[in-house]
């Protein structure tokens, strides 16, 4: 069920909405291989009726699941939206659309939880990255038997005669 306030309830007192809105219906493609959303929203919110808008505040809070960019190790990252505000006109160019007397606060919802999508999520800040494979392994040799010879591009250029 979408995230609804209606607005006559909205002309006698302000309406507080508090609850868990599963992941399915926040209808988010992540586009992200690295992020994935599977956890529901933890909402609290407070929506007021302004003369020609909705004043909406609150809190949000969804962990999303997430991979290391750098190690690729499974972690959770918790995203908290703790002052979060929407602004949503009722009349206008960019007014909202009214079903039965209802808003869906759906999709300003989705839009602010996108936006605060970690860019490179890491499961910790000082996180190294993959081991380094090379460490403890004997050095290529090239064809002569000297090591390390004909694979650098050093080498190339020694050779030029200017």
């Amino acid at each position: 069920m979408p995230l609804l306030v209606n607005l006559r309830h909205l002309e006698a007192h302000n309406a507080e909405l508090e609850g868990r809105l599963p992941a399915e219906e926040l209808d988010i493609e992540t586009r992200d291989e690295a992020i994935g959303l599977s956890q529901p929203l933890d909402y609290e919110l407070e929506v007021q009726k302004l003369e020609e808008a909705l004043l909406v505040t609150g809190r949000l809070s969804v962990n999303l699941d997430c991979q290391c960019v750098r190690c690729l190790k499974a972690f959770r990252h918790e995203l908290n939206l703790d002052q979060w505000a929407a602004h949503i006109p009722l009349q206008g160019d960019e007014a909202v659309k009214v079903v039965n007397d209802c808003v869906d606060l759906t999709p300003f919802v989705r839009e602010d939880i996108l936006l605060e999508f970690p860019q490179h999520p890491l499961c910790d800040p000082d996180c190294r990255g993959l081991p380094d494979k090379t460490k403890g392994k004997a050095r290529q040799t090239s064809g002569n038997g000297k090591p390390g010879e004909g694979s650098s591009a050093w080498s190339v250029l020694n050779k030029l005669k200017l």
